[in-house]
């Protein structure tokens, strides 16, 4: 894998950090464990990356900004741990955008999409979608505040699960918006993403908005299949600005359901208003941002790429606004 990552990445930009003294040195304590009998379960061994707003102790962990190009946290971010107790090994981190929201810093790499050079990579995950996309890890970690593990799933033709909100801890993970972040993984298949978020899902101390409920058996619950759940579909949003070919995407998909026992049901969904919609979204946003950034905004503002203009958007919000 990591020669393939040396082969392939100087064409795709998937990763920043490509970690291969700590890659070969799990790889062996993986297989020793492995041998001796300390299996770990399904991911013990598996090659992985992280996307580069994991905190990983002794790691640079740039959040996708050239001012955080120096920075190396002291520890691991909870998902990060959980993944490495789980016997992952860490490949490398991946590049994002500038601290998560839609611009790639102007003096970073904009991963490619494998699918075509000039297509879409997706947004502030991209470098995860793009990397599972091509093989150059097994999974990878993404976050989501509006779209984003969604989005570079979609592109770049893998599977994204963003978690309820809280299921998943976010203690070690840089914030875009406290109050909406998600964390989730990027796999090649559904099963996958079921092992993934078993391993990275459950309560957290260290992140007080984290669930306290138990973690389900997800792969088991995925074997049971479908039969008793009712799915609805609103035809109306397959035909209205949509192009054909995904819309035939989705009734592929909506066939395949069916076939796993699951009964569609036709249903209506209010025509919701998407403009204001985005309008709080950004607010929302902008505000947490701010706060994240506290003490780093507005002193340093210049070191900013275009991230900057979320953050002044937010000093001129009001509460009354929020």
């Amino acid at each position: 894998m990591l020669q393939r990552i040396a082969d392939l990445d100087r064409r795709f930009h998937a990763y920043v950090t490509v970690t291969t003294d700590l890659a070969l040195a799990q790889a062996r304590a993986a297989d020793a464990a492995i041998h001796a009998g300390n299996y770990r379960g399904p991911l013990h061994g598996i090659p992985i990356a992280l996307k580069d707003l994991c905190y990983t102790k002794g790691i640079a962990t740039t959040c996708g900004a050239q001012m955080f190009g120096d920075f190396v946290p002291e520890q691991d971010g909870t998902v990060t741990r959980k993944l490495a107790d789980a016997g992952t090994v860490l490949l490398g981190k991946l590049h994002m955008t500038e601290f998560a929201l839609r611009w790639h810093h102007p003096y970073r790499p904009i991963p490619v999409n494998p699918w075509g050079k000039g297509r879409w990579p997706g947004v502030s995950s991209s470098g995860s979608g793009v990397a599972v996309a091509t093989g150059l890890c097994y999974g990878a970690i993404g976050t989501d505040t509006g779209g984003s593990i969604r989005f570079p799933a979609a592109a770049n033709g893998v599977v994204g699960l963003k978690p309820t909100y809280g299921r998943v801890s976010r203690a070690g993970v840089f914030p875009l918006a406290g109050s909406l972040d998600n964390v989730g993984p990027l796999t090649r298949t559904v099963a996958d993403a079921a092992i993934w978020l078993r391993a990275i899902a459950g309560h957290d101390p260290l992140d007080p908005t984290s669930s306290t409920l138990p973690v389900p058996d997800y792969p088991a619950e995925l074997a049971k299949g479908l039969q008793g759940i009712r799915i609805g579909v609103d035809e109306a949003y397959l035909t209205e600005g949509v192009q054909p070919a995904v819309s035939q995407a989705v009734l592929a998909a909506v066939a395949v359901l069916r076939e796993l026992g699951a009964e569609l049901v036709t249903v209506t969904v209010p025509e919701p208003n998407l403009d204001e919609m985005v309008k709080a979204w950004y607010l929302l946003t902008a505000a947490d941002a701010l706060v994240a950034h506290e003490g780093i905004y507005p002193q340093r503002r210049d070191e900013y790429g275009p991230f900057h203009e979320l953050l002044d958007d937010g000093a001129k919000a009001s509460a009354q606004d929020y």
